[in-house]
């Protein structure tokens, strides 16, 4: 008979969670790095030697991905290639109700996705060296982001 304390028992015992709203500034259109402002506004990361960050953008217009954190010219190359793939104007759209980037916008959302989930390890966001994590701002007129940041771990 086994008698070590099971390792998922010791989990759940000393197990922690944070949860933030983060309220980004309006950005203009386009790829944004954001890594900074996301870990400045959770402090506490430092304090989880293992866990998980869940990221929620809460809206339908814009996107979250990990991306090159170094070279601003993947990011002005990702709004190229979405502006190309979904392009304004098209006649069939019909939710056009606030301008031609509307719809575009929702479907941009739809293809890139609205939430990031990244592991904590040793205090740290356990990216990869080149990585950082990237707003999609998909309108011309957007204002504030809010993100829903859960933050798990020991």
């Amino acid at each position: 008979m086994n008698l070590e304390k099971p390792t998922w028992k010791s989990v759940l015992i000393n197990n922690s969670w944070y949860c933030e709203k983060i309220t980004l500034r309006p950005y203009a259109r386009g790829f944004h790095l954001i890594t900074d402002e996301i870990t400045s506004a959770l402090p506490q990361i430092k304090h989880f030697e293992v866990g998980l960050l869940h990221l929620m953008l809460q809206h339908t217009s814009a996107s979250l991905t990990i991306n090159e954190n170094a070279d601003p010219s993947v990011r002005r190359d990702l709004e190229s290639f979405f502006n190309h793939t979904v392009k304004e104007n098209s006649t069939y759209f019909t939710h056009t109700y606030e301008g031609p980037d509307d719809m575009p916008a929702h479907i941009k959302s739809s293809l890139l996705g609205c939430q990031l989930t990244i592991p904590v390890q040793r205090g740290k966001l356990a990216l990869g060296t080149w990585q950082g994590i990237t707003l999609g701002e998909h309108r011309d007129q957007a204002g504030p982001r809010s993100i829903i940041a859960t933050l798990q771990g020991q």
